[in-house]
């Protein structure tokens, strides 16, 4: 619900930057450090992304080994 939300707001605004962006009311520099900051934002989720993956096949590595040795019992 929140997500929706978030994602509401966030069309709107889009909406509004781009007819300002048509009238040119919106300083090109504004969007630029919008871009910027939108990029650095997925820097960190693919960052995030590839710790959460780590762990799962460390998490992968555990339960193998666990069955194997349950099985051995």
């Amino acid at each position: 619900m929140i997500r929706e939300l978030l994602k509401k707001i966030s069309d709107w605004t889009l909406q509004k930057e781009e007819e300002l962006a048509k009238e040119c009311a919106i300083p090109v520099e504004t969007i630029d450090k919008q871009i910027e900051t939108l990029k650095q934002k997925r820097d960190e989720i693919e960052k995030n992304l590839q710790e959460i993956d780590e762990l799962i096949k460390r998490l992968e590595k555990i339960k193998n080994t666990e069955l194997l040795r349950c099985k051995a019992k």
